[in-house]
């Protein structure tokens, strides 16, 4: 299952980019901001893959049509049965 993004994390790069834009950051803070980036970026990648994981497609027919990559993911996650 994929981790929520932190509130705070969020916020804390807020913090920092708007103080980078109003009197700059000093090394510490330009360490901790590169860190929380790549955190939320990671964050976001990984809840972003379980999103499309999830994701089954079908035709204006009505027929499934989810790629069989995913279908197969789908099928070792248990998130189907055929």
């Amino acid at each position: 299952m994929a981790e929520q993004i932190p509130q705070e994390l969020i916020d804390r790069i807020n913090q920092l980019s708007h103080k980078k834009k109003t009197v700059g950051l000093t090394e510490d803070e330009q360490v901790e901001q590169k860190s929380l980036r790549e955190t939320y970026l990671a964050l976001f990648r990984q809840n972003f893959r379980n999103n499309l994981e999830m994701v089954r497609v079908f035709n204006k027919a009505g027929k499934e049509v989810t790629p069989a990559k995913v279908r197969k993911i789908q099928k070792e996650k248990g998130l189907r049965n055929d």
